[in-house]
């Protein structure tokens, strides 16, 4: 039999093609985590870092907040340690193509779902039902909607929030400014007479050490806003796990644990844990 001589070049072509093969060949894996289902080096979930009592980046570079412990619950249900995580910040306006590019493996960023959110994303959950509210301080005398009459009300550039409230109130002067953290300085300061976003939000930053016993909820329900978790459209099997993270988290009290420590300094009248696939109109 006749041996074909093997030159230095084709060696080199020959090392590389077993190198492929042996790392799989493609880079057709998820990349929001190493090994897609759990159980692999890191995965990347999206929040938000500026809301307080939810999401928030603090000055030493932790993590805090209801839908932070949420997340944690469900990645160790899907095989990742807490140190296995790699938190990406995913603002609002960015939360379905961080999906869609595969960015993260899910979001848990006060994620309200919706029709026309649901044709992009699909959801688990959802695993807290919040309602539009306001924020006053604590002495206030608003109790309504209406009361907000010739009242400056504050909330963010671009939010409906206000405009369901101007629809009780029109007498109401809005002021627009670009973060709630600004809202929620011009109300200590008086500058404005209440904010009005989800009550979740209020809550949260009413919970803010250098804020305890200044602010007050409403207690209104001016909306439904059902929060879920955000998944890669079409990742049934993702959605399923996390609506069994979310069952068991309900069942043995860790997410009632999450919403005192959250939320509980701010009295935040909140509704029982919703039962998954519940949607609240």
């Amino acid at each position: 039999m006749k041996l074909r001589k093997v030159t230095a070049a084709s060696a080199a072509v020959l090392a590389l093609a077993l190198t492929a093969t042996a790392c799989g060949g493609d880079d057709s894996g998820d990349n929001a985590s190493s090994s897609g289902s759990g159980g692999g080096d890191k995965i990347k979930i999206g929040i938000k870092y500026d809301q307080p009592g939810l999401g928030l980046k603090t000055p030493d570079g932790s993590f805090t907040g209801f839908d932070v412990d949420v997340a944690t619950y469900v990645a160790k249900e899907l095989g990742y340690e807490p140190d296995q995580i790699e938190w990406v910040e995913t603002k609002s306006a960015d939360r379905e193509n961080a999906l869609a590019r595969g960015d993260v493996k899910f979001i848990a960023a006060t994620y309200s779902i919706n029709d026309e959110r649901a044709q992009k994303v699909d959801f688990a959950g959802p695993y807290l039902l919040a309602h539009q509210d306001l924020l006053v301080k604590s002495d206030s005398d608003i109790t309504d909607a209406t009361d907000l009459n010739d009242k400056k009300l504050c909330s963010v550039t671009g939010s409906t929030s206000a405009q369901n409230v101007k629809k009780d109130a029109p007498k109401a002067q809005l002021k627009q400014l670009p973060t709630y953290s600004e809202c929620v300085a011009a109300l200590q300061s008086g500058a404005v007479d209440a904010l009005t976003t989800d009550d979740s939000i209020l809550a949260g930053y009413a919970s803010q050490d250098q804020y305890k016993g200044k602010f007050k909820l409403a207690g209104l329900k001016l909306s439904n806003e059902n929060y879920g978790i955000g998944v890669k459209k079409g990742d049934t099997e993702t959605v399923n796990k996390i609506n069994d993270a979310l069952e068991k988290m309900v069942g043995d009290k860790a997410w009632d644990k999450a919403v005192e420590t959250n939320f509980g300094p701010a009295e935040y009248n909140n509704e029982p844990a919703p039962k998954i696939g519940d949607i609240v109109k």
